[in-house]
């Protein structure tokens, strides 16, 4: 498909150079399998995950997992379907590597691992799971819980910060 650049892509590519970007959605997981529940705003704990999202467990590595809402545009998926807890713009997640740390409104997330996709994206879509390699979000342990809301800022901090 054939992308010609208007003022929305200048504004993205302007935040990923930046390393800004910004929340577009918030979703918890209240249960095996069940539907993904959109949030304006979440209750973030350290070293736990998102407060209600089934996720959330002390020393895990996908407290919480993060995905570009511009993957989600391009692959003709809806937001929360491949289950995750934070939609982003305008911010590469998948070119962050291990270690790397967040901040998402008042919350800091580090990045620990790129989420594999699983054969349950077969179920949303026949082939989506390997269309997704490479592409399905980054998995991420809280480091300093707090509030997130649609619309947060996101930026990718310095060892300064």
């Amino acid at each position: 498909m054939l992308r010609t650049e208007t003022d929305e892509t200048k504004n993205e590519s302007t935040a990923q150079s930046n390393n800004v970007g910004a929340v577009v959605s918030v979703q918890i997981c209240p249960g095996h399998r069940a539907p993904m529940r959109m949030l304006g705003s979440a209750q973030v704990v350290e070293n736990r995950g998102i407060v209600g999202d089934r996720h959330a467990r002390a020393n895990g590595s996908r407290q919480v997992l993060l995905i570009e809402e511009e993957t989600l545009r391009e692959l003709d998926i809806p937001i929360g379907a491949v289950k995750e807890n934070i939609t982003t713009r305008g911010i590469e997640l998948m070119r962050l590597s291990k270690g790397t740390r967040v901040q998402v409104g008042e919350a800091i997330f580090q990045i620990t691992v790129a989420c594999t996709p699983c054969l349950l994206m077969d179920e949303i879509r026949p082939g989506l799971k390997e269309e997704l390699k490479g592409q399905r979000g980054m998995l991420a342990r809280v480091v300093r819980g707090g509030e997130i809301r649609v619309g947060d800022e996101i930026r990718v901090m310095s060892d300064d910060d």
